[in-house]
């Protein structure tokens, strides 16, 4: 699967609860837009999760011809609840690809808010990213609780979502079919469709019978103390 089945806007927003892995799948689909040929653009906005942070992969997307913007560029510890002035280059230049990792609830998506209408005005998508074993959003009826609570906060509308279950370095196929029954159900109660199932790229195979595609990902974020 390529990034530009799941990209189908020009502006991909990226959430979901705290520890669903939206950071690994935002890093991962940038750097697979740009192996693809885009001009991609990636935003942090996330002013939530201490420790994962798209901007610790600076100089990887740097080299993979990435421009990497953050809510705290001087000091990359700080959570600083302010967005930085660039991000109007993702939403005013349709030559570019933008994806943009925000932060994992309610309260962290709110960084959105204030550009809401400049956002409508564009080609975008705001994605949920699902993790069954989560256990804020391991139920459909919590799942959807909290995604309306997204959308409500940026005043945005959900147009996809993807299962990215997994227990770091635990994860099986099984629990990324788990996900992908959670997923389903969330789908079938909101009508929002599922996009695809992300896996890293040794599970692929054995995830190839799902009803939507899977995505591929090599591992990029690291714990602090790994």
């Amino acid at each position: 699967m390529n990034a530009d089945a799941v990209c189908t806007h020009r502006i991909s927003i990226i959430t979901g609860h705290y520890g669903t892995g939206k950071t690994e799948f935002s890093v991962n689909l940038a750097l697979q837009l740009a192996a693809e040929g885009h001009q991609v653009m990636m935003a942090d906005l996330d002013i939530v999760n201490p420790y994962f942070r798209s901007r610790e992969r600076k100089a990887q997307l740097q080299n993979a011809g990435i421009r990497l913007i953050s809510s705290s560029q001087a000091c990359s510890d700080a959570d600083v609840p302010a967005l930085p002035a660039e991000l109007l280059t993702i939403l005013q230049n349709r030559d570019l690809i933008g994806v943009l990792d925000i932060g994992g609830d309610p309260v962290g998506a709110r960084v959105l808010a204030r550009f809401r209408d400049k956002i409508t005005a564009e080609d975008y998508q705001l994605i949920y990213v699902l993790n069954a074993n989560r256990p804020e959003v391991r139920t459909p009826e919590r799942a959807i609780q909290y995604l309306r609570a997204i959308e409500l906060t940026t005043g945005l509308t959900c147009t996809g979502i993807v299962n990215n279950t997994h227990l770091c370095g635990e994860t099986t196929p099984e629990e990324i079919r788990k996900g992908a029954a959670l997923a389903d159900q969330v789908s079938r109660e909101t009508g929002i469709p599922v996009l695809c199932h992300v896996a890293e790229t040794r599970f692929a195979e054995a995830l190839s019978d799902l009803p939507e595609p899977v995505f591929p990902i090599t591992i990029q974020m690291k714990k602090p103390w790994e």
